[in-house]
């Protein structure tokens, strides 16, 4: 079991080995993460991002409501396409721009536009967007192969009395304190405010 930064580490230490190198000993295991991970749910700092996330998600969670061309099963399926596509060095060119420009990163740009989009599809103005994290924040962890992703649930309200650059400002604040309280597992807030799933 295992994350995409702990294949980029299986294939440099095999090249190092390869190449008749002894790759660096580790200060910790894998183990020794999942000791502490399991043990912090008890600290303070996890009540806290606890604290955080249940507050972010109190009341009425939306439900992403698509117009699509066939009305949602009672069964979950995944049957379904996938479009492809690239965005030339043009409109990356002015996308970077306007991220320098408004002081956010390209990950807060798109997600703002693509937040903005759903919530023009979907007619509503409470989205929330789920996005996987690496979830490695302790340098410890950088070389160590295993599964630390997390997902965050990313609550953006982009209503339409709001300018799209007042919108950008308010999902750049809430990214980054989303990404501030990253530690406390997804598993556990859906267990929390959602105990029936559909």
């Amino acid at each position: 079991i295992s994350d995409g930064i702990s294949t980029g580490i299986f294939v440099q230490e095999f090249m190092e080995l390869y190449a008749g190198k002894e790759p660096p000993v580790l200060k910790i295991q894998y183990k020794d993460y999942s000791e502490w991970h399991h043990r912090q749910g008890l600290e303070k700092s996890i009540k806290q991002q606890e604290a955080y996330w249940l507050k972010e998600f109190s009341g009425e969670i939306p439900v992403l409501d698509l117009p699509t061309d066939y009305p949602r099963p009672v069964v979950q399926d995944f049957a379904g396409s996938s479009v492809h596509f690239e965005i030339d060095e043009e409109r990356t060119t002015a996308l970077k721009s306007l991220a320098n420009e408004q002081e956010v990163t390209l990950f807060m740009l798109i997600l703002s536009l693509y937040t903005a989009c759903l919530s023009r599809l979907c007619g509503q103005e409470d989205i929330v967007v789920g996005t996987p994290i690496a979830n490695r924040r302790h340098a410890d962890l950088q070389p160590l192969m295993g599964m630390f992703v997390n997902t965050l649930a990313l609550r953006d309200f982009p209503l339409g009395t709001r300018s799209f650059n007042q919108f950008l400002q308010e999902v750049k604040e809430s990214t980054v304190k989303a990404f501030e309280n990253q530690d406390y597992l997804y598993e556990d807030l859906v267990d929390q405010v959602a105990p029936e799933r559909d």
